[in-house]
């Protein structure tokens, strides 16, 4: 970083160095606040994991009062679940008489920002066109949207090595644990008692490009999505405790009222099952 405050300095061009300093700014803001968050996590880590005030004291160079004073400074530890610095979120559009954003879409997407900027990160709603072509070879990606609307997240899923996101010999879509054979359905689907209920995909996918990852949400119907970002904003601290920021998969299950479709409640249907080496 100081190689770049030095770039900028010996820029003689004001008009450009003005521009350079403030993209500087905002970078070396961004750093200091996830470099906050990476303390914040190792300091609880070291105290969970059997170290004294004392030592964590000894390991950083300060007093035990400085230690106590910084392991309440910063963003939680689970705001790296989301990303680093800015988080952009990608709903689909419906095709239409003029193409349109489900409102359990658009709810999906705006619960996942209030979500982002509660965790201290930046972020703003994208839109997936009916074609379903997404480039997700970016930092920072959270995409929802399933298989059906787009061949890009379809493709994405194929390589899950734990769950898989596909039809049923009866018509119905369906989330199977591959290890255990474990098939979950929408309760929405059942067609001799359906209930107002439905399950989605939840996982941290490679990008394309080998560079990265990124989120995928994905409900059997729409609600489903809205359910995940409902079942994170209660337990995401839970799911990075299990899985950091590697690739994982899991099947979350949520009830909504049928009338408004406000969902009620959100649960985990499976563990959040890692990837490891896959």
């Amino acid at each position: 970083m100081i190689e770049e405050v030095r770039r900028v300095a010996a820029m003689q061009d004001h008009t450009l160095r003005v521009k350079a300093a403030v993209e500087l700014m905002g970078e070396l803001q961004a750093a200091v606040v996830e470099t906050s968050r990476m303390r914040k996590e190792s300091i609880a880590w070291l105290r969970d994991h059997g170290h004294s005030m004392a030592d964590v004291a000894r390991l950083m160079g300060v007093s035990r009062a400085r230690v106590a004073q910084l392991r309440d400074v910063g963003p939680p530890p689970e705001r790296a679940f989301l990303g680093t610095q800015h988080v952009q979120v990608l709903v689909p559009m419906r095709a239409g008489e003029r193409d349109f954003v489900a409102l359990e879409d658009s709810s999906t997407g705006q619960k996942l920002l209030a979500l982002t900027h509660q965790m201290q990160l930046a972020g703003d709603l994208g839109y997936i066109p009916t074609s379903g072509e997404i480039d997700l070879n970016y930092e920072d990606l959270v995409v929802v949207c399933g298989p059906k609307t787009s061949p890009v997240t379809a493709e994405a899923l194929g390589g899950d090595p734990k769950i898989s996101f596909e039809t049923l010999p009866d018509g119905r879509w369906a989330l199977t644990e591959r290890d255990s054979g474990t098939v979950h359905t929408s309760p929405s689907d059942d067609r001799s008692d359906p209930a107002p209920a439905d399950i989605a995909y939840l996982g941290r996918l490679p990008r394309p490009d080998g560079r990265g990852t990124f989120l995928l949400i994905a409900g059997v119907h729409a609600i489903g999505s809205l359910g995940v970002a409902h079942f994170l904003t209660e337990n995401m601290a839970e799911v990075y405790e299990k899985a950091g920021t590697s690739p994982f998969s899991m099947v979350v299950a949520a009830d909504f009222e049928a009338g408004s479709k406000a969902i009620t409640s959100s649960r985990a249907l499976t563990d959040v099952l890692l990837h490891g080496g896959a």
